[in-house]
């Protein structure tokens, strides 16, 4: 410590000094000493020695012989400080340094000194004081050290404050209080932490060890525990040792014996004028709680209860919202006899904000279920309405037995309808388990993903059309179909962004990495739902997710490559022509690329025939078998039993040709009488 600049010394030091020696110097506990700068010899009265512990026979005038006192780090310190005062022209200069005493102690002193110049302005001679300045630095100390322990108490709360502002839930909030970093953070070996409700207090969190009462997660407050007394008065309770644990709370003392605690400080939690909660602070050592870290205490814990009390009001308004989310969805998926399906929903994590994501299971006639994954826009009330209008709507338009395209055809335009600038994704997929044909139609959402039976993930090029609502827009409602063939054992996955999205990531690595998690997941639907929503839970952002899975059941398919059964009604153009795309869908898919033309060629005329000349529908079965030998069967069944005839037709004929067109392209085939219909059959080889 220095103190260097162009004031004179506060001690009046006479020119002639050492002539006529100043008494009141010895007096005030001081010595002088008078510096030569020409010859470098220092003359030091005996109570200057005495400050350095000399005796004058031990001191020959010379600065160097102080070298034995002044350790080398000091002198190499006052050394640069006269070096500078002289050099830069200043009148005095102070230094604070350290003298090493006989006994090896180090003692502080001070010295100052008033530099002489002659007229040119050169250094001649330096007059000053030294004095014992030790119980001034301990003085000075001492008001470093309660300054040092003010601002660390400061600091504990404006740290615990920044900590807890990014805390949302009361779990983050416990979270930043109790773990090892917060425990840091707040000098604590441990914490309790409850909440008031109706007259009692629960337990929420315990920090590292049991310290609250054994076994017991709700407390009276009329019981005699350290928590309950602060809920009677409102005030905090201060425990400051052992002793007063083991005397004041004979049924706490259990708990807190095996601790390493040795003091605690009990805050009630008041927020808005309303106590929510009492928090418990754990010293290990022991404390009598002054008034400075009492006061710090207090303020620490109004900056835990508005923590709190946002983080509760967040939990509340968030168990709302997603309370609401959940009753717009279905309350039960129906059972499906030949598929296993899974459905879960996760809301968003925005407090009171939530999302308009939704699934839905549909059975429909002859067997078939459909599956329904959506995303409406935004994150509000808006958003969970037109979510829970649109699954309503689309649920009617699958009831009454429409192609899978018109169904989001028209749920695009009823969306358009509701005059909304919103707009929603979604695909619909109508699944006919007995065959495993699945027609998909997706609208601006997600492709689905498939696990096969042996382990292979892989995504699903389904085509796509735009969004619902904005393909009403511009006028572009002719959705495409894409018709998949699902094996026995294949796993269906559709998902909404929520479950695929990363924050710094794009969706594509999302869908890779939750095409990962799907092939090393468990063959059971519930338990790789619960899998995969764990997962996204860890990394996920605001956003909400839904996801749906349906496992077609049935042995596995090992002489076969693909089955398609479907059931066509009369007067059905759409059904007709949904038929054909499948049909050539599900062939090319099977590797028989080169022959699906004529084979969905064939199956256009005899699926026409049967219709057009029989009062129902018709049915059409084909199979592909594995095998050197492929030979793709393909069956028509109808209710008639009137057997087909084959007829040359005339120049003009516009009838007779079907089957002169089936004979040209099979490579067999043939009818069978079948109860009281009849199945037309045909083969292609298919090698």
């Amino acid at each position: 410590m220095a103190d260097r600049g162009a004031k004179r010394p506060t001690v009046s030091v006479p020119d002639d000094w050492p002539a006529h020696p100043d008494l009141t110097l010895a007096l005030n506990g001081m010595g002088g000493f008078d510096w030569d700068l020409d010859s470098g010899l220092m003359h030091m009265d005996p109570p200057a020695l005495e400050v350095f512990d000399l005796l004058p026979s031990e001191y020959d005038d010379r600065p160097t012989t102080l070298g034995c006192r002044v350790p080398g780090y000091e002198a190499s310190r006052l050394d640069a400080l006269v070096a500078r005062a002289l050099k830069d022209g200043s009148d005095s200069y102070g230094a604070y340094f350290r003298v090493r005493l006989r006994d090896g102690a180090l003692r502080w002193t001070h010295a100052q000194g008033s530099i002489r110049r002659d007229p040119t302005g050169r250094p001649r001679r330096i007059i000053g004081v030294v004095r014992d300045a030790s119980d001034e630095y301990a003085q000075a100390a001492e008001r470093i050290a309660v300054t040092e322990e003010r601002r660390r108490h400061t600091s504990i709360v404006e740290r615990t404050t920044a900590a807890l502002a990014h805390a949302r839930t009361v779990g983050e909030v416990i979270g930043v209080l109790a773990d090892e970093q917060g425990l840091s953070r707040l000098g604590a070996e441990n914490i309790i932490l409850g909440l008031v409700e109706a007259g009692r207090i629960r337990l929420v969190s315990e920090g590292k060890a049991g310290s609250f009462v054994p076994d017991l997660e709700y407390t009276r407050v009329g019981d005699e525990f350290p928590m309950s007394e602060v809920v009677r008065t409102l005030t905090p309770r201060f425990v400051h040792s052992r002793d007063e644990f083991r005397n004041h709370y004979p049924r706490l003392w259990p708990a807190i014996e095996p601790l390493h605690v040795s003091s605690g400080a009990y805050l009630p939690l008041i927020a808005q004028g309303r106590l929510i909660g009492v928090i418990g602070l754990f010293f290990e050592r022991e404390s009598d709680f002054r008034d400075q870290e009492r006061n710090v205490l207090v303020a620490l814990g109004s900056s835990i209860a508005q923590s709190l009390a946002r983080a509760m009001l967040y939990d509340q308004e968030h168990e709302i919202a997603a309370g609401l989310q959940q009753a717009m969805l279905p309350r039960r998926i129906p059972g499906v006899a030949e598929a296993q399906i899974a459905v879960r929903y996760r809301s968003a994590r925005m407090g009171r904000d939530i999302g308009g994501d939704w699934y839905d299971v549909i059975p429909l006639p002859n067997g078939r279920v459909a599956a329904v994954i959506g995303d409406v826009q935004g994150h509000d009330t808006q958003a969970a309405a037109l979510m829970g209008q649109l699954r309503i709507v689309l649920r009617a338009y699958a009831a009454e037995g429409h192609a899978p395209a018109t169904v989001v055809a028209r749920a695009s335009a009823f969306l358009n309808e509701l005059d909304t600038d919103r707009f929603a994704t979604c695909t619909y997929v109508d699944a006919d388990l007995s065959t495993g044909a699945a027609r998909f139609v997706r609208a601006g959402h997600l492709d689905p993903l498939v696990r096969h039976a042996e382990g292979i993930c892989r995504r699903l090029p389904v085509a796509g059309g735009l969004p619902l609502g904005i393909s009403s827009e511009f006028r572009l409602l002719d959705y495409p179909v894409t018709t998949v063939h699902l094996a026995p054992g294949d796993t269906l996955v559709l998902c909404t962004d929520g479950l695929v999205e990363e924050p710094g990531a794009d969706l594509d690595a999302g869908m890779h990495h939750l095409a990962r998690e799907v092939r090393d997941g468990p063959q059971d639907v519930q338990q790789l739902a619960d899998r995969l929503c764990e997962s996204a839970d860890d990394r996920r952002g605001e956003d909400d997710m839904a996801l749906l899975l349906l496992r077609r059941l049935g042995p596995p398919e090992h002489d076969t490559v693909g089955r398609f059964r479907q059931h066509i009604p009369p007067a059905d153009p759409e059904a007709l022509a949904a038929a054909r795309h499948m049909i050539r869908a599900a062939v090319r898919a099977w590797g028989a690329r080169e022959r699906s033309e004529e084979i969905e060629l064939v199956a256009d005329e005899l699926i026409t025939n049967a219709l057009l000349h029989t009062d129902g529908e018709a049915v059409v079965n084909i199979r592909m078998p594995h095998g050197v030998e492929r030979r793709l069967r393909l069956e028509v069944e109808d209710g008639s039993s009137s057997l087909p005839r084959r007829r040359e037709p005339g120049e003009a004929g516009v009838s007779g040709r079907g089957l002169l067109l089936v004979d040209r392209l099979a490579d067999v085939w043939g009818v069978e009488p079948r109860g009281g219909g009849k199945c037309v059959w045909c083969e292609f080889n298919c090698t």
